[in-house]
């Protein structure tokens, strides 16, 4: 029996199988109104306060699209790369489930507002792998089910219509991902994108977006595709990974031991690392799809197209590319940096004002990241400002306080809740040690006691200034200024 703890590298290299995986994404878009009606997209609000007769299907309601919706979806089609379709097709998409009141969805179907894009991600090493996006359409989201939270939630369901008619995409990859990681690396480069564009805040706890994963099994160079079951609501990339891990396992023991895989739709149990069928797949043709009585065909004009594209922000790999180039960082210093639009740009703004963008690339990954990690909050919640992080990065490549000097002013900014430009003016301007005689004593001293080490300098272990520098320091408590130290190291060592 396949268990779920099988490491990914062995599923890639099965001798007789591979995975073929394709991805479904809906990213809810940040509009304030839903897509056909004013009503609010606000989470959290009381079940079946943000309704109306439109997002609830009464006979009669007529929907209206929301601009702005048609906005946000295209931008975030031209920023994945995609054709945007001048003309595309409202469709109902026609089923029966206790929270779409209407007794169908809304969406698109065979001309959706775009096709053809793709994501760029790492597939080994230095390996770049393109992963075709089929289409991004517009649809309504459905209601909500609520299974606990109530008195008898043990025996009944509830319905919370608040979602009905929130505005979201929903992005379907090719079926090119071969393997769970790859899978991973799509969604993570998806999410930033997107974020990047500022046209969803991607909240997977909120539902503001939802992975379904397609996998099926195929032996090794064969063309056809196996038979496909889906995974649907599992809340975490991680999760989705290790589901496609064991469901891989799982379709190549049910194959090897003479079965066969029944086309369904399945749920993922994190806990025990296992998924489960939850009912049979539907077909296309299961929905009864056919066009939009009620709405006119969508034009998106190469006039309209324009306009939008002005909004499209720098992505994440060029934006990266560019400030390797800019500020003389490394890649990964880069990539650290660009977590979040938020964070570069705050970053750009510090190393634009600061003397060494490097040092302030050091500072914001080695001493505030940590920090803030340590008490679990974001950077917007920093009490060091991007400014503050610039103007310490200053100090210390000019000499005037050295770096144990800045980790305990940024210690004082943390548990004072300050900007660091406030700490050290609170703190009198901390003045480092410039006294030649006074250096001079401690270095003769460091000398004096360190005969081993100094025989090994003048042996031509260069190596072991640093090693001189750092027990001078150590000895003024961090106080003396490293640019002085050298010096008289230099000239006392011949």
């Amino acid at each position: 029996m396949f268990m779920a703890t099988t490491a990914e590298t062995s599923i890639a290299a099965h001798p007789k199988f591979e995975p073929v995986i394709g991805l479904e994404v809906h990213v809810h878009l940040l509009t304030t109104t839903k897509i056909f009606c004013s009503c609010s997209t606000r989470f959290g609000a009381q079940p079946n306060t943000n309704v109306c007769p439109v997002c609830l299907g009464m006979p009669g309601a007529l929907p209206v699209l929301n601009k702005k919706v048609v906005e946000f979806a295209t931008l975030a089609a031209m920023a994945l790369n995609c054709r945007i379709n001048e003309t595309s097709i409202f469709a109902r998409k026609n089923y029966f489930y206790p929270d779409l009141p209407k007794g169908y969805q809304i969406s698109q179907y065979d001309k959706p507002l775009a096709e053809f894009g793709y994501i760029e991600v790492p597939a080994g090493g230095r390996k770049i792998k393109k992963i075709g996006i089929t289409r991004v359409h517009l649809e309504e989201d459905a209601g909500k089910s609520l299974h606990e939270g109530f008195s008898d939630s043990e025996e009944k369901t509830a319905i919370d219509l608040n979602r009905t008619g929130v505005p979201l995409i929903e992005i379907v990859s090719e079926p090119d991902i071969a393997t769970p990681n790859e899978a991973y690396e799509y969604l993570t480069r998806l999410k930033e994108i997107i974020l990047y564009t500022g046209v969803s805040d991607c909240n997977m706890e909120e539902g503001s977006l939802r992975a379904d994963a397609n996998i099926s099994v195929r032996p090794r160079g064969q063309k056809e595709f196996g038979t496909k079951t889906e995974i649907k609501n599992v809340n975490s990339f991680r999760f989705i990974r290790e589901a496609l891990e064991y469901e891989i396992g799982r379709q190549i023991d049910v194959i090897e031991s003479g079965g066969k895989i029944t086309q369904e739709t399945r749920l993922y149990n994190a806990n025990e690392g296992k998924t489960y069928g939850m009912r049979s797949k539907e077909q296309a043709h299961d929905y009864r799809y056919f066009p939009e009585p009620d709405l006119l065909p969508l034009v998106v004009d190469e006039k309209w197209k324009s306009e939008i594209s002005r909004a499209l922000p720098e992505l994440p790999e060029a934006r990266r590319a560019r400030m390797v180039k800019d500020y003389s960082i490394t890649e990964y210093d880069a990539q650290v940096l660009t977590f979040s639009k938020s964070l570069a740009d705050q970053f750009e703004q510090a190393a634009k004002a600061a003397k060494s963008p490097k040092r302030v690339a050091n500072l914001v990954q080695g001493e505030l990241m940590g920090r803030l990690k340590a008490k679990g909050i974001s950077i917007g919640q920093s009490p060091i400002s991007m400014a503050g992080i610039a103007a310490s990065a200053d100090l210390v490549e000019s000499g005037t306080i050295s770096g144990k000097m800045l980790k305990d002013l940024y210690d004082l900014s943390f548990e004072r809740s300050k900007d660091f430009p406030v700490i050290y003016e609170e703190e009198g301007r901390p003045q480092q040690s410039t006294d030649s005689s006074a250096l001079e004593k401690i270095i003769d001293e460091i000398l004096a006691a360190n005969p081993k080490q100094l025989e090994q300098y003048r042996a031509g272990k260069r190596t072991m200034l640093g090693f001189f520098v750092g027990q001078v320091m150590k000895a003024s408590k961090g106080q003396a200024s490293p640019q002085i130290v050298n010096e008289l190291l230099t000239k006392k060592l011949g």
